[in-house]
């Protein structure tokens, strides 16, 4: 492996020669990727849920670790050296998530005789703890925010977040405004931390509403060389989970003087654990950018001792590929003094499987298709204006319940702020995502916000802006009606074309007057009945007042709407090899997901009012009631963990819990009837009394 000398100065030769990726899915992909383009072998470890993975036939070699959850595969440290081991690779890159982390694993891997691309073990325990990390921090005369004894908050403390003290990505994180509900979240969120760190140690500290979340890049080798590489402004986000980010701050490209001090802060924290390799050091910024007291101010929060996510933003803005560095540091190779110059602007948004309109309802399926109006540059640093894709699915790829529900990320370059917006918005616009229900439409609207435009973001951005607005879907009801009537079209065209005989007669014909043909379609603006008709005229149909039909086939129609010509680009999906699950319709009016309805209602699909349908895939962690209790509207029922996150299903209306058909334990698909809340005055069933 080389690496260019005006970047990184002499580099030494490098003994790695096969790198395994200790991960899955998108980052296990973006190793691989520069690996490829620097002459490196690899190897990927599976799971049984990633059999069929993408990451798994991007490598060389790929071992399976036997197990779907991620503490039977991906957290079992001794299993994956075991394998490196047995493929013959040299070198172990951790990505993020699971075991990127985790100090006993990077030592693991060196007491194995095999290169560890991550920071020193000593470096990962010393922020392995953010409540050690701040006492570290603030010794070093880095900023920090007080930390809090959850058994020490009083309410003059609040609000105040809970955090999990082993891990990040907004597992373990809970806010809490009243001290009522205080003891209820820290033990979710000591459930959660375990869950996803096998930790369940838990701190707190005062919340700032509307903070900006500002982070800094910084690569350091073993010379004693550090780089502040750039930073990055991460506040809209969900959940505590990054949603948008973007490189440089908009924030602190307007506060003279706050660029030096994140910088230097940055630089002090990786010098005082003596850090080496890839990292961020993450800080919450007042949203000041005036002449106040406030004006720039920021506070450390933690040290991520790995890869971020969103390294690609700063990657797009310097021109450096940050896993080629993370390789070369880790061969004992030295940086130039100084970091490459930041150009320009790069914006991502995260494609994530989920619901954002249904409480951020983490979504699972099949993802039909993916794809971008023109050809992406995969994995890799974008030097002129155009869209990068990271992605951990293809077409066809299953999206479980086990892991985390991001699909993709979508990356812009640009020389100016507002064009790097501008060209992501338009670009996920005209995607064509079909298959399992995305945040898509939201990323749209914030990047097309006049506040997100301002570059006004913070962690409330949700919150301040609403969220049924922008998550409101793309396409309105009357772009989603022209939809259904192309979905009908395109319909007819198909079964004319799959005809087993006179597949030459037009659609509807007949040698006598007729009605219409009559197709009802659902979509997020509700039902829409479409009444056709075609004749020696043309198309004839209601809701539009001239509409022309130009081309007519299963997969596109053309409309001539009011004057405009219009092209519909029509995909139908059978999920059960019998009936169509769902037609998507994508045009210039928008994106359109459609369901047909059926002209007669299957007895067998209808279910008792009060009825508790799972609304996604997982597994029951928790009982709040039982069979015969009375409950009220909103109160918990039961827990489902789903996506390393923790779902309360919550009792729909007062009355009495007639039926619970679930223990703890128990694995649940999208739609099961878990539970039946009834009226008071309700029979139990027999076989449901104690």
């Amino acid at each position: 492996m080389t690496v260019e000398p005006s970047l990184t100065g002499a580099a030494a030769p490098a003994p790695v020669s096969r790198v395994l990726v200790a991960n899955r899915g998108e980052i296990a992909r973006r190793v691989f990727a520069t690996c490829r383009r620097t002459g490196l072998a690899t190897v990927a470890v599976f799971s049984d849920a990633d059999a069929n993975s993408p990451h798994v036939d991007d490598a060389d070699v790929a071992v399976r670790l036997p197990g779907h959850a991620p503490a039977d595969t991906y957290l079992r440290g001794d299993l994956i050296v075991a394998a490196a081991l047995a493929a013959g690779a040299d070198a172990v890159h951790p990505g993020y998530g699971f075991l990127s982390e985790n100090a006993g694993f990077a030592r693991s891997v060196r007491d194995a005789g095999l290169t560890w691309i991550g920071p020193p073990p000593a470096s990962i325990e010393q922020m392995g703890s953010k409540v050690e990390a701040k006492k570290i921090m603030a010794a070093a005369g880095v900023p920090v925010l007080a930390e809090l004894d959850p058994a020490a908050v009083t309410a003059a403390d609040l609000p105040v977040l809970i955090k999990a003290s082993a891990g990040g990505g907004g597992r373990g994180m809970r806010v809490v405004r009243d001290l009522a509900d205080l003891d209820e979240q820290l033990a979710a969120a000591r459930r959660e931390a375990q869950s996803a760190f096998g930790d369940p140690t838990v701190f707190c500290e005062r919340y700032l509403e509307t903070g900006r979340h500002i982070e800094v890049q910084v690569l350091a080798d073993r010379h004693g060389t550090v780089w502040a590489v750039g930073e990055r402004e991460c506040s809209i986000q969900r959940r505590h989970q990054k949603v948008v980010e973007e490189a440089p701050s908009p924030l602190v490209e307007a506060v003279p003087g706050m660029r030096e001090r994140l910088f230097e802060a940055a630089r002090l924290a990786a010098s005082a654990i003596g850090y080496e390799g890839a990292g961020t050091v993450e800080f919450l910024a007042s949203g000041d950018t005036g002449q106040g007291s406030t004006a720039g101010e920021f506070y450390f929060l933690e040290m991520n001792t790995r890869l971020q996510v969103e390294h690609p933003v700063t990657e797009c803005t310097t021109g450096l590929d940050l896993v080629e560095l993370q390789l070369h540091v880790a061969a004992g190779g030295r940086l130039a003094l100084e970091p490459p110059a930041v150009r320009g602007h790069s914006i991502e948004a995260r494609l994530y499987a989920e619901d954002p309109a249904r409480g951020w309802q983490p979504q699972s399926g099949t993802v039909h298709r993916l794809a971008l109006a023109t050809l992406p540059a995969e994995f890799t640093v974008l030097r002129e204006t155009g869209i990068r894709l990271d992605s951990g699915v293809v077409d066809g790829t299953e999206v479980g319940v086990n892991y985390d529900p991001m699909l993709a990320k979508v990356i812009s370059w640009a020389p100016t702020r507002a064009v790097a917006a501008r060209l992501l918005a338009a670009t996920l616009a005209s995607a064509e995502v079909h298959g399992v229900r995305t945040n898509r439409d939201l990323l749209v609207n914030v990047l097309r916000h006049p506040a997100f435009l301002a570059g006004d973001t913070d962690t409330a951005f949700f919150d301040t802006h609403g969220l049924e607005a922008l998550s409101a879907p793309l396409a309105d009801r009357r772009a989603e009606a022209a939809s259904a009537l192309a979905a009908a079209l395109a319909d007819a065209a198909h079964r004319r074309a799959t005809a087993p005989v006179n597949a030459g007669l037009p659609s509807g014909w007949r040698n006598l007057p007729s009605g219409p043909q009559v197709k009802t379609y659902a979509g997020d603006h509700g039902e829409h009945e479409v009444r056709y008709r075609l004749g020696r005229t043309g198309l004839d149909t209601a809701g539009f007042d001239t509409v022309v039909l130009l081309d007519q086939r299963p997969d596109r129609v053309v409309l001539e709407l009011d004057g405009l010509r219009r092209e519909f680009r029509v995909a139908r999906y059978d999920d059960d090899g019998v009936s169509v699950d769902a037609v998507y319709v994508d045009s210039g009016l928008g994106p359109v997901r459609l369901h047909e309805v059926p002209r007669f209602t299957d007895p067998s699909t209808q279910v008792a009012a009060g009825s508790l349908l799972a609304p996604m895939p997982g597994a029951v962690i928790r009982l709040g009631a039982d069979v015969g209790d009375t409950v009220a509207a909103g109160q918990p029922i039961l827990w489902l963990d789903a996506m390393k996150m923790e779902h309360t299903i919550t009792a729909p209306a007062s009355g009495v819990l007639t039926e619970l058909n679930v223990t703890v334990g128990a694995q649940v698909t999208v739609g099961a009837l878990l539970a039946v809340v009834a009226e008071a005055d309700a029979q139990i069933p027999e076989g449901d009394q104690a």
